[in-house]
């Protein structure tokens, strides 16, 4: 069963999602909203001509810090500084280019305009947080963004992009190691499986055992 939300600012418990993880369908994307969200294990997915859908998949990807793992040839780049790494430097481009990437079975991109105007003002509330990579000619080739839910000690990524080879792996890596030495930060989630999170060390853990973090 898909529950309908209302303006009631409520969601319904994580566990009753359907087999796929959509759990509901409505709402908005107020600051309100989506924080109650992150914080429930909920995320929003959907495409442009599509209503706001809501998910809680089972299994959940994450990734634990300590299991991050780093290739000979991806430490052989942080070893020689192959590209410079900033984190809030610019939220706005990031989550752009993170629109305009090209995804596998998918027609149009979920982070439509109504998404990107949300989630900079997350941003601008402290919740979102990018990851830039750059180049030695200070122009921006990869990164990534997601909400920090410093309270509970886990990071919930949200989306990635690279224009560059390893860009997006490097500054991954790069923000894992801040995120856990700064904020002792204890989960990564990374909501689905990928073949690219996987060999950072992301693996599938039970929905129940990802809200036990929440």
């Amino acid at each position: 069963m898909v529950y309908t939300l209302t303006d009631e600012l409520i969601f319904p418990p994580a566990h009753l999602a359907t087999h796929d993880g959509l759990l509901a369908i409505g709402g908005d994307l107020s600051v309100e909203r989506l924080i109650l969200a992150y914080h429930s294990g909920i995320f929003p997915w959907f495409e442009e001509e599509s209503p706001l859908l809501w998910w809680s998949p089972d299994p959940r990807m994450v990734l634990y810090p300590e299991q991050l793992k780093i290739s000979k040839s991806m430490k052989k780049l942080i070893r020689n500084k192959a590209f410079k790494v900033t984190i809030n430097k610019s939220f706005t481009e990031v989550i752009s280019n993170c629109a305009q990437v090209k995804r596998k079975d998918q027609e149009d991109t979920w982070i439509t305009t109504n998404m990107i105007n949300a989630y900079c003002e997350l941003h601008e509330l402290g919740w979102a947080h990018s990851v830039e990579v750059w180049d030695v000619n200070e122009k921006l080739i990869g990164g990534l963004y997601g909400i920090l839910l410093k309270d509970k000690g886990v990071f919930c990524g949200e989306s990635m992009f690279t224009h560059v080879s390893n860009a997006s792996k490097y500054g991954f890596i790069s923000f894992v190691q801040y995120l856990h030495q700064e904020y002792n930060i204890k989960l990564i989630d990374c909501q689905v499986y990928t073949k690219h999170l996987d060999s950072l060390g992301a693996k599938t853990i039970p929905r129940a055992k990802f809200l036990s973090f929440l």
